[in-house]
């Protein structure tokens, strides 16, 4: 089993930028396809972006296409979410989220999920 604990979540004004990281223990972190989603008040929880094990392999959601970048630092057992020109939509709980095996998109083929953390954008 994997544990996920997200950070980096705050409030910031439209076009700014917010660093999340997604802190895994428990298992090795390598064997593990990586995923951020996120949901907003009264909407379901979507896709963000994903990245595979070693981190080869990225898939962003046509919504933050451009703005938001995937990464992971395996030897720090961390995953990370940049997000650039920040838009009052993306205001949401961004949750990160883990599986073996080849990384998708849909929110029931993850095992693992964190807490979750605030992001708030401001017009």
């Amino acid at each position: 089993q994997v544990q996920l604990v997200e950070s980096g979540g705050g409030l910031v004004q439209a076009g700014g930028s917010l660093t999340l990281s997604c802190a895994a223990s428990g298992r090795t972190f390598s064997n593990y396809g990586m995923g951020w989603f996120r949901q907003a008040p009264g909407k379901e929880r979507e896709f963000v972006a994903s990245i595979n094990r070693i981190g080869g392999s990225t898939y962003y959601a046509d919504s933050v296409k451009g703005r938001f970048t995937i990464s992971r630092d395996n030897a720090k057992n961390t995953l990370y979410l940049q997000t650039n020109s920040l838009k009052p939509e993306d205001t949401a709980v961004y949750y990160c989220a883990a599986r073996s095996g080849p990384v998708y998109t849909g929110v029931g083929s993850y095992s693992y999920w964190g807490q979750g953390t605030q992001v708030t954008v401001s017009s």
